[in-house]
């Protein structure tokens, strides 16, 4: 049997388009401001992250909605975002 190889990001997505960005890391206060500041670099514009804490408030979610042009625009993001010290996941 073969293996289906699986869909690429840039065969699925249609550009531009809106990407979502969600970005988990320590509960800090700096933590939304340094995520829109990597954001901006990449895809300059005027962001309004919104912040979740867990349940128990050691994390917290940012949710960056950007206008992605092309995909490397993404990946670049996926890499630079998850390389700030205080996050965890990026999805």
């Amino acid at each position: 049997m073969q293996e289906q190889e699986q869909p690429k990001l840039k065969d699925l997505l249609e550009f531009p388009c809106i990407f979502t960005f969600k970005v988990m890391g320590e509960n800090k206060p700096e933590l939304s401001d340094r995520v829109v500041e990597v954001i901006q670099s990449v895809i300059p514009g005027d962001y309004t992250p919104t912040t979740k804490p867990s349940s128990k408030g050691t994390y917290t979610a940012v949710s960056v909605a950007v206008n992605a042009t092309n995909v490397e625009q993404i990946e670049t993001l996926y890499k630079e975002l998850g390389a700030i010290d205080i996050v965890r996941v990026v999805l």
